[in-house]
């Protein structure tokens, strides 16, 4: 990966890392439900000219029912499930949660395609499930039924981002990536729609809150995902996952230095271990020792 590569790397992960700051300041104030639906029909709404620019729209439209259920399982779901999450949680906090998703999607891989998994890849999801225990144990306050659910919400997300991925490779194989970028989630916006309009908060959000939407949805995912797709055109699909190990800690540096989240110790070690399962699950890590 050369420099500038390197550079777009740090640059998606902060701009990933950022959403999860956004939601945890204006999600209490539209509601996960209505956020997401704006934050993905603004993003893909961005997008779609440029696929009609790069002249990629019958790919598009021949392939949109496929695309639209990776909407749902990819953006609709998993986003709404997060932004709930940061109701309850920091903002640090969900984005390492969100770290947990490339096991998810090893073991999806396993259970449904029966993709064999190395003696390593079987080692790092024991190391990731045990890094994951020890960022909820703490957490977990079974008289507060809210923090249960945010957790299991932010879990849950990562998994429906494992079914996205696996399904994905299966029925978009030579799909053009932008395409799928701007259908899926013009798609969820859809999806997520007549949801929104029933939760509508009963008091307009404020300024700031729209400031902050707006910027979720173009740079935090129209622009990341432009960006993304160049990564992986340029460096490659293994090298541009890496964002996954950036993304927790621009989630955690962002929450400290904005909303004067605490870094807790058991927090950074579980950081630390759930990384290293995903770094041993995606062979990532070996990949750099060899």
């Amino acid at each position: 990966m050369n420099i500038r590569d390197l550079l777009y790397l740090v640059l998606l992960a902060a701009m990933w890392g950022a959403s999860f700051l956004f939601m945890r300041v204006s999600v209490p104030e539209f509601g996960a439900v209505p956020m997401m639906a704006l934050r993905v029909l603004i993003a893909g709404l961005c997008l779609l000219p440029i696929v009609f620019l790069k002249n990629r729209q019958k790919v598009l439209f021949k392939n949109i029912g496929t695309i639209s259920i990776v909407g749902v399982i990819n953006s609709a779901i998993p986003f709404s499930l997060i932004a709930y999450s940061t109701l309850y949680v920091t903002a640090g906090f969900a984005s390492v949660l969100n770290a947990a998703t490339p096991m998810f999607a090893s073991i999806i891989a396993f259970v449904w395609i029966g993709k064999r998994l190395s003696t390593l890849a079987i080692i790092g999801l024991i190391v990731g499930a045990l890094g994951v225990v020890l960022l909820v144990w703490n957490k977990l306050d079974f008289s507060q039924s809210q923090s249960v659910l945010a957790i299991a919400a932010g879990l849950g997300a990562t998994l429906f981002y494992g079914i996205a991925a696996n399904y994905s490779k299966q029925k978009l194989v030579g799909v053009d990536s932008l395409s799928t970028a701007a259908g899926s989630l013009i798609a969820a916006g859809i999806f997520l729609l007549p949801f929104s309009i029933i939760w509508w908060p009963e008091s307009m959000p404020s300024q700031g809150g729209w400031i902050n939407l707006i910027v979720l949805s173009l740079a935090c995912t129209a622009f990341a995902q432009l960006l993304y797709f160049k990564l992986i055109e340029t460096s490659g699909a293994t090298n541009a996952t890496t964002v996954t190990f950036l993304i927790p800690v621009f989630g955690l540096l962002w929450g400290y230095w904005f909303l004067a989240e605490k870094l807790e110790l058991d927090t950074l070690i579980a950081t630390a271990v759930i990384l290293i399962g995903t770094g041993l699950t995606t062979g990532l890590i070996r990949k750099r020792q060899n």
